[in-house]
């Protein structure tokens, strides 16, 4: 009798990457049978498309599109000294974040370390417009940083992230002026459901996962992203 070795059977070949789909399509039409109600509907709109996507918040309210053709984009983000001072760059930080995610969904964006080297350079700049007119941009995202903190109130032993602040969009006009066009009050807590605790996570490991989290809500407002992406930021 002829003894098989499993480990060298080929996994990765077409008979049997057929064999594991035609497994999991099988599954999922099971499930269907088990879902009460129109449930099925969606869950077979997610084996024919994926999972539904939601328009960003800014097309909605303006008809108009980051993602469009030739069109370019810059963030600027402000924090206050009396922020700045117990958390140092976190107007830089969030910039690279956002401008990273905005990348990330196929919006072209003027890189962040160009434009702080830019205000630096230029302190005495005030608008969001003299910076969209210095790099040719489309539009800037500008994001007004009034409060943030990465402690639960009243404690150092645990971890919640908050910010509270306005996100704008200025226009730019080929003369190099600008209007504003859209805004939004973002109110962000991390974790939404309980706090984290500052034994099973260092500060650093959950400040950058915050400004993660923070930069795509913000990011939210300009891309699609599915029904059930803020399941993750409970915990």
């Amino acid at each position: 009798m002829v003894k098989t070795n499993m480990s060298s059977v080929d996994s990765t070949s077409p008979h049997h990457q057929i064999i594991r789909r035609a497994s999991r399509l099988g599954i999922l039409l099971f499930s269907l049978l088990l879902m009460p109600g129109c449930n099925y509907f969606i869950l077979l709109g997610y084996l024919i498309g994926g999972p539904p996507q939601l328009q960003p918040l800014f097309e909605k309210e303006t008809n108009k599109s980051f993602t469009d053709r030739n069109i370019r984009a810059a963030v600027v983000c402000y924090a206050p000294d009396d922020l700045t001072k117990f958390h140092d760059n976190i107007d830089q930080m969030l910039s690279l974040r956002l401008a990273t995610m905005l990348h990330a969904h196929q919006i072209e964006i003027i890189n962040p370390d160009v434009i702080q080297a830019w205000m630096v350079n230029n302190p005495d700049w005030d608008t969001a417009a003299e910076v969209g007119a210095e790099f040719d941009v489309n539009y800037v995202v500008y994001v007004d940083i009034t409060d943030f903190a990465l402690y639960e109130r009243d404690s150092t032993s645990l971890f919640r992230g908050r910010c509270e602040a306005l996100v704008s969009v200025y226009e730019m006009n080929t003369d190099g002026s600008g209007r504003r066009i859209f805004d939004r009050e973002v109110q962000s807590v991390f974790p939404t459901e309980v706090p984290r605790s500052a034994s099973e996570v260092s500060y650093e490991t959950f400040r950058n996962e915050y400004f993660f989290r923070l930069a795509d809500e913000i990011g939210r407002l300009f891309y699609p992203y599915g029904h059930g992406d803020d399941i993750v930021n409970a915990t």
